[in-house]
C-alpha cells in the first residue's frame, strides 16, 4: 500500500538559495509525523513544495500517490492545510468564512460541529480582525477540516495558541489520526512533538539529520524538577546520589527514570535544601538529543 505522503530526495532552490537540500520521508494513514527544526530549518518551504504550490528543482512529492503541480485540484479536494501565511477576509466572522468554505465540497463536515469541537462558539460571529491569534488559528484550522481529508499538512498549528487551544488542537490531532487520517506537522517546539507524534524528522539547514520515533530519538530518561528557590545541581545531585545538571531557565534534570520514591526523594531533599517543588515533569531526552544534534551541525557549518 502506498503511503499518504511521500517525499524522495527534495531539493528545492531560489536562484543561488538552496531552502530545501535533501529531504526524504514518508507518513502512513492514520500515522502523525512531525518535522522539528529551528527557524530557516527548510520546513515551510517543504510543505508549500508538498502541497504544489512550488516545484521541486531535484527529488518528488506525492500526496495519496499523486503529483500535487499535476494533480493539485484533485489533490486538494482531498487534503487539508494549515499553513504560515494566509488569513480570512478580515470582516468575516468563523462562522461566515466555515459556511462559506463548505459549499466548496461535495460533502463537508458541519459548520456548527467545527465551531464547537475547537471552542470558537463564543466568538463565532466576531470579526476576523478582532479574534486573537489563538482564535484565528483554531479557526484556520476549522477550515483545514471541514472538507474530511485524507492527510492534514499543518504547519506550526499551536503558533500564538493559549494553552486551552493547544489542547483542543491536540485532541484533534488524535481524533483524526484515530481515524486514519495522515498528518504532517512542522514545529520547534519540542514539547508539542512529544505530545503528537508517532515519529519525528529533525530538519536543519534544508537535510534531515535523524529520524525515528520518540524511543528510537530519545536518550536516558530523565525528571525535569523546578525549585522554587535557587537550588545548585551539585547540591541536589549529592541529596539524591545522582547525576544531576542545568535545564532551561530555572529547571534541574535529574538523570532517572520516574518512579513515586524517586519524586519523594525530590520533594525531602528540595524541603532539606530550603526549597520546595514548583513543577515536575518526566520526559526521555529528546530535547537533549535535538540540542546536541543542532549544535554538532552548527559548529561544522
Amino acid at each position: 500500500m502506498s503511503h499518504a505522503i511521500e517525499m524522495s530526495h527534495l531539493r528545492v532552490a531560489f536562484g543561488p538559495l538552496l531552502a530545501v537540500t535533501d529531504v526524504s520521508l514518508t507518513v502512513g494513514y492514520g500515522e502523525v509525523v512531525t518535522v522539528l527544526g529551528p527557524n530557516g530549518a527548510g520546513k515551510t518551504t517543504a510543505v508549500e513544495t508538498l502541497l504544489g504550490f512550488r516545484r521541486p528543482s531535484a527529488g518528488t512529492v506525492r500526496l495519496h500517490g499523486l503529483d500535487p503541480v499535476r494533480d493539485h485540484a484533485e489533490v486538494v479536494a482531498r487534503t487539508g492545510a494549515l499553513l504560515q501565511r494566509g488569513g480570512v477576509w478580515f470582516p468575516m466572522t468563523p462562522a461566515q468564512v466555515l459556511d462559506l468554505t463548505a459549499t466548496y465540497y461535495h460533502a463537508p463536515r458541519e459548520p456548527g460541529e467545527l465551531i464547537e469541537l475547537l471552542d470558537l462558539a463564543a466568538c463565532a460571529r466576531t470579526p476576523w480582525r478582532r479574534l486573537s491569534g489563538g482564535e484565528q488559528q483554531r479557526t484556520l484550522l476549522g477550515l483545514a477540516l471541514i472538507g474530511r481529508p485524507r492527510v492534514l499538512v499543518l504547519d506550526e498549528p499551536t503558533t500564538a495558541v493559549d494553552p486551552e487551544g493547544r489542547q483542543v488542537i491536540r485532541r484533534l490531532i488524535a481524533h483524526e489520526a484515530e481515524r486514519g487520517c495522515a498528518l504532517l506537522l512542522t514545529t520547534h517546539e519540542l514539547d508539542e512533538a512529544e505530545r503528537v507524534s508517532d515519529r519525528v524528522v529533525i530538519l536543519h539547514h534544508g537535510s534531515v539529520l535523524a529520524e525515528g520515533t520518540l524511543d528510537e530519538l530519545s536518550g536516558e530518561p530523565e525528571v525535569l524538577v523546578e525549585p522554587s528557590a535557587p537550588v545548585t545541581p551539585e547540591d541536589l545531585g549529592r541529596a539524591l546520589g545522582l547525576t544531576v545538571t542545568s535545564g532551561t531557565a530555572r529547571t534541574l534534570r535529574v538523570a532517572a527514570p520516574a518512579s513515586a520514591e524517586l519524586v519523594s526523594a525530590i520533594t525531602a531533599a528540595l524541603s532539606d535544601l530550603g526549597a520546595s517543588v514548583v513543577s515536575l515533569r518526566t520526559r526521555a531526552s529528546l530535547e537533549q538529543r535535538y540540542l546536541d544534534l543542532i549544535g554538532a551541525e552548527r559548529s561544522r557549518s
